[in-house]
């Protein structure tokens, strides 16, 4: 894959500008770069689903396939298996080449030998995707991704959000592109999913790009950088992963400040002599003279001056609660609930003390996004009851941020009545919103920017019981710290569900529940390591 002088604007915002890139069939690439500086957006080129004002992209005919960070289109009314198999159009070239033969036999001439080229090509393309061994290989996939079999004749919409994650990747896998596109794909993955996908990608036979801003997954799998400057629109690819691409980085950047510190040193002495030159007697014709031509080189020297980096600003929060909550902000009764006749969490008991931090473990499936839906009310146990102590304010971030009305502004969905538009874009710009940026539908929003709308909500209703599921998905690993360091001093409850080991150590949590098992216990780093590390069946 080889790009040449990209050039793409969005109306007055310039994305890429004579940027150049290239890639041998089997690189695996990290595409990096700050927010907004074009990563989805070449995605989306290389998808064709965005052209460039100028400059070419040559893949050679390869099949590409994507999965991006929000998987929208899993809301389809049809069953898991149906979705996996039409990944694979081995019906549709099976009753194509049943159509062709039909055709051929009541033609003759040139006409018979084009109908013989469509059945040769028909032919390789069913053979390309193995139609006497697919299903096979999709009931290996499933497997290896440890989805529960009885998931297979559930309809799409039925399935929680690490679900869909599972299914999104079984079913890319299963489409076998040539090309695979990931962003941020390792979002809402439990570790047995994770381990899995790494070792499938380190030794995909295909090119694999991926946006991620988990660090460990990029170190494990890629061989090349791609980053993509804001400021200067370029492209630059750098050998090595992430880790030794942060360390060529490093050396870059401390290069250029020592030649703009030189260049800037002559630029002043230059300036020195032109303003001494200036100031010299008419008759002093060999300085006036030399002023000139200090004067050219001055003009060579800035038009040569290198540009040092934007320093973006950073994300600031401060999660404060407005009053002092409850000594039991929360008791769950004896509760039970299943979407089918299955249980999904079956007769939990357990309660919360004031100012306790407590972490829900267990793989995709098991219930913990269903679990703090039921604490929250967005759904209704099944038996047994969830009461909340008088002084519980409550705050939720859902893990698919179904908290925000994709509809309205960003200004809008922060707007709890409590605050006046001075404060409520204040506030915003603390979440690096600015300007006109707070009238943006969030419909509009990357994913991204959703999860920062979503925390500056949270922050926003000065809640002392906070309920937390997978907070870090879609955030940069700054932010993330960020947001880890201020949860920790945040002076309320905690409830959090998060496969992000970093985050949730940073935290201080005091005791875990092991879903499906609703064995509750004291936290320990052991513990923790052992769950997230050796992905044992707690």
């Amino acid at each position: 894959m080889k790009g040449t002088n990209l050039n793409l604007s969005f109306g007055l915002n310039e994305i890429y500008k004579d940027a150049n890139f290239q890639f041998l069939d089997k690189d695996k690439v990290g595409i990096v770069g700050v927010n907004g500086a074009g990563k989805t957006t070449l995605f989306r080129v290389l998808l064709k689903e965005i052209e460039l004002d100028s400059g070419k992209i040559d893949i050679t005919n390869k099949r590409i396939g994507y999965l991006p960070q929000e998987i929208k289109d899993l809301n389809k009314d049809i069953t898991v298996m149906d979705y996996i198999l039409e990944k694979r159009p081995i019906k549709k070239l099976e009753n194509d080449l049943t159509k062709l033969y039909e055709k051929v036999a009541v033609t003759d001439g040139k006409e018979q030998d084009k109908i013989m080229k469509k059945i040769s090509k028909t032919q390789e393309l069913l053979e390309y995707y193995h139609c006497y061994s697919a299903e096979n290989e999709m009931l290996d996939l499933i497997a290896n991704l440890e989805i529960d079999f009885d998931l297979l004749d559930l309809k799409l919409t039925d399935l929680s959000g690490g679900q869909k994650s599972k299914i999104a990747f079984a079913a890319l896998l299963y489409s076998m592109p040539e090309i695979l596109l990931l962003d941020e794909p390792t979002n809402h993955l439990d570790v047995t999913t994770r381990t899995f996908i790494t070792n499938y990608l380190k030794n995909y036979k295909g090119m694999v790009l991926i946006i991620s801003h988990d660090i460990e997954f990029l170190d494990s799998i890629t061989n090349k950088i791609l980053h993509i400057d804001k400021v200067t629109k370029k492209m630059k690819t750098y050998n090595g992963n992430y880790t030794e691409y942060k360390k060529k980085e490093k050396q870059e950047q401390i290069a250029k400040e020592r030649l703009i510190e030189k260049q800037e040193k002559e630029i002043k002495e230059l300036q020195a002599f032109i303003d001494k030159a200036k100031k010299a007697s008419r008759t002093n014709h060999n300085l006036k003279k030399m002023g000139k031509d200090r004067e050219v080189k001055l003009a060579k020297k800035l038009e040569e001056l290198e540009t040092r980096d934007k320093i973006y600003k950073k994300v600031k929060l401060n999660i404060k609660p407005l009053r002092e909550g409850s000594k039991i902000p929360l008791k769950v009764n004896n509760i039970t609930f299943g979407y089918t006749e299955k249980k999904l969490i079956n007769n939990l008991s357990f309660n919360i003390t004031n100012n306790e931090r407590f972490l829900i473990v267990g793989e995709n499936g098991v219930g913990k996004s269903t679990l703090l839906k039921l604490i929250v009310g967005v759904l209704k146990p099944n038996e047994g009851t969830v009461w909340y102590g008088s002084k519980t304010d409550i705050a939720y971030y859902a893990q698919e941020l179904e908290i925000l009305d994709e509809e309205k502004t960003i200004i809008e969905n922060v707007d709890n009545g409590k605050y006046n538009d001075k404060e409520l874009r204040t506030s915003l710009s603390n979440f690096l919103f600015f300007g006109d940026e707070v009238f943006k539908k969030v419909k509009n929003c990357s994913p991204g920017e959703k999860a920062r709308v979503g925390l500056c909500k949270i922050m926003l209703m000065q809640a002392n019981f906070i309920i937390l599921d997978e907070p870090t998905n879609h955030l940069d690993p700054e932010t993330q710290r960020i947001i880890g360091e201020n949860f920790k001093k945040y002076e309320g409850t905690l409830i959090i569900v998060s496969h992000n080991p970093s985050f949730v150590s940073t935290i201080g949590i005091n005791r875990m529940l092991i879903l499906p098992r609703g064995k509750i216990t004291n936290f320990n780093e052991d513990l923790l390591n052992h769950y997230y590390n050796i992905n044992s069946k707690l």
